[in-house]
């Protein structure tokens, strides 16, 4: 379904921040994993079903999830299906990143399916997933080749949006440039050579809305990459700066948007499914109406 939307729904379940009706599902018997996984899937539901009309996109935060065990993989699993059948793209956010091994298992895992001896066992199959790149090239090529196989894309951490982004990400290089310059040049290598029809790579960026000055350079350095912008709302990005980042063209970023989205109610009031869908149909308007 075609949306005039770039936002993304973050959904980031807090067993603190619950809704009525999922606190209602949290507190029915059972084990306690059992009844936090369907408060979550609740949660979960309940968002994407008030936001939906006003959304492209649903970023599932794994560790919200992960931290429940098997039951937090269940919801994961109900919910990607759930966003799927509302339209909606979705991101597995869990910043995975290891040696070539391990990445191929996390590829797996997301991206793709496992294949054996005894038949094949399906993944998450999220349509696009978090990496870390900070172990190297070698780290991230598994990611890359599962994303390219199944048609899927690819968001590498390049000036993350929280505050501590600055110890490392901007720091001087040796040879010129900063640490977030050398990793978006990455970005721009890996995704060379496989191009859309539209000008994007599957190989796209994480670039924090916090740190709105970087976005130009940005730009220059990936001229291909979806940026994926976190840090609008909670913590203070604004959507009004960001509009250097759609050079490409209104595909060329998508804007994510949690806490601002799912807390709305406890701002306007009112109940938060109505709450939510106000907020979240003001942010893409916003963002639709940026110059691009």
């Amino acid at each position: 379904m075609a949306r005039e939307s770039q936002l993304v729904l973050g959904v980031d379940p807090d067993p603190d921040a619950l809704w009525p009706r999922a606190q209602a599902r949290a507190q029915e018997g059972g084990p306690l994993d059992v009844r936090l996984g369907a408060a979550f899937t609740e949660q979960g539901r309940a968002l994407i079903d008030a936001t939906a009309p006003a959304c492209v996109g649903v970023k599932l935060q794994l560790a919200c999830f992960e931290r429940l065990g098997a039951a937090g993989w269940d919801a994961l699993r109900t919910l990607t299906d759930h966003a799927r059948q509302a339209g909606l793209l979705v991101i597995a956010d869990g910043k995975r990143g290891d040696i070539p091994v391990s990445a191929a298992a996390y590829a797996d895992a997301l991206l793709g399916d496992t294949e054996s001896a005894w038949g094949t066992a399906p993944g998450l199959g999220v349509d696009a997933a978090t990496v870390n790149p900070l172990m190297g090239t070698d780290a991230l090529v598994p990611f890359v080749d599962a994303a390219r196989a199944g048609g899927r894309g690819l968001f590498v951490l390049v000036r993350t949006s929280n505050p501590g982004a600055a110890d490392i990400q901007e720091l001087e290089l040796a040879g010129g440039g900063r640490v977030w310059e050398r990793l978006a040049t990455l970005v721009d290598q890996l995704g060379e050579g496989e191009v859309g029809e539209h000008g994007l790579s599957s190989v796209g960026a994480v670039v924090g809305a916090t740190a709105p000055e970087h976005l130009i350079r940005l730009r220059e350095l990936m001229p291909h990459a979806v940026f994926l912008l976190p840090g609008v709302g909670a913590q203070g990005g604004s959507v009004g700066e960001l509009a250097p980042a759609f050079g490409p063209g209104r595909a060329g970023a998508l804007i994510t948007a949690s806490r601002a989205i799912a807390q709305a109610h406890l701002a306007r009031g009112g109940a938060p499914e109505a709450a939510a869908r106000a907020q979240a149909e003001q942010l893409r308007a916003q963002a639709w109406d940026l110059p691009v």
